[in-house]
């Protein structure tokens, strides 16, 4: 799902160590394109009110989770790692695929496991809770993915858990709570406010960041590498111009071979299919957007030719681009947007 822009100070990409002599610094324009092309799709959203004396075991999505903390005292241990305190307004992302569970002493005896019978669903939330017991903790939970086009995930290779402690003043309650709200009513455009407002809560995280001692952020490569980054950037907020490897590589500082192997090796695939991904991200958003002709739509993505754009829209999104339009129009959620 594509939101609005919302503007930031930085990014964070996946996991690698900052490359020796990578001295090149990403201007603000590049770290702003960056994130107004951040598409974020809500895929769930969960309350969990844990009572004292009681414990709860989740996990095991394929999408990361946003974790944060509104109330209560307690303990979060992830992936069956130690034990970690909870506090009031504390935020962790949780990477894919991670069970957690959460603990809140009390009471006499073992604690006691909130079972699935305890779990209700209500219009797209999750609410794990006990019967007739006053919870300890109250957390919300976010299961989103974050993405550029359909093949670079933001938290996609996240290895260990992204731990940030806010402040109420920061309003990131606010912002849940909200989110929570629109699910709740069902009114037209749920799914673009619930996407927006959990982007605004990636945005403070990032920020937070950049302000802080414990620079996570520098454990990613979308930042650590900043010559490929900043060609990412320009393929982000330019993708119809006429990239080449060679003049991608030019903009990095960079020879070809060393480009090539660098951007390779922290996205996983070739700067051109990288490239074309987005080209058929600006593809999709102009036919849902605007009533720009199919030729225009593919000029604007970079191809010169109709039937060439025809052919990787459809590979894409396995539709052609006026069947796309049509059931957007129709209100159907196309795939990949």
């Amino acid at each position: 799902m594509h939101t609005k822009a919302v503007p930031t100070q930085a990014l964070v990409g996946q996991n690698a160590s900052l490359p020796a002599g990578s001295t090149v610094k990403l201007s603000t324009t590049d770290l702003n394109n960056l994130m107004q092309a951040l598409d974020i799709d809500v895929v769930a959203l969960t309350e969990l009110l844990v009572p004292q004396g009681h414990r709860v075991a989740m996990g095991m999505i394929d999408v990361p989770g946003i974790h944060y903390n509104l109330s209560g005292v307690g303990r979060i241990s992830i992936n069956g790692g130690p034990a970690m305190p909870l506090s009031p307004h504390l935020l962790i992302i949780v990477p894919p695929n991670t069970p957690f569970a959460i603990e809140v002493d009390g009471g006499s005896g073992p604690l006691k496991l909130i079972s699935r019978d305890c779990w209700t669903r209500q219009d797209g939330i999750l609410r794990v809770a006990v019967p007739n017991e006053q919870p300890e903790i109250v957390q919300i939970c976010g299961f989103f993915n974050a993405s550029f086009g359909q093949s670079v995930r933001l938290f996609g290779e996240l290895r260990e858990p992204v731990i940030e402690q806010f402040e109420p003043a920061d309003k990131i309650d606010l912002k849940l709570r909200e989110a929570m709200d629109e699910l709740l009513q069902q009114e037209v455009g749920v799914g673009a406010m619930t996407a927006s407002l959990l982007k605004q809560i990636i945005v403070s995280l990032v920020r937070r960041s950049l302000r802080s001692s414990r620079r996570w952020t520098e454990r990613f490569s979308i930042l650590a590498d900043r010559q490929v980054t900043r060609a990412f950037a320009d393929m982000v907020a330019r993708p119809g111009a006429a990239h080449s490897v060679q003049s991608l590589a030019h903009g990095a500082g960079l020879s070809r071979s060393a480009f090539m192997a660098r951007f390779s090796n922290i996205f996983g695939r070739s700067p051109m299919v990288i490239l074309r991904d987005l080209r058929m991200r600006q593809a999709a958003i102009d036919l849902t957007t605007t009533t720009m002709s199919i030729d225009a739509v593919a000029q604007n993505a970079g191809y010169e030719s109709r039937s060439s754009f025809v052919r990787a829209f459809r590979k894409a999104y396995e539709r052609d681009p006026s069947d796309y339009r049509q059931i957007a129009k129709e209100g159907k959620a196309p795939k990949g947007i």
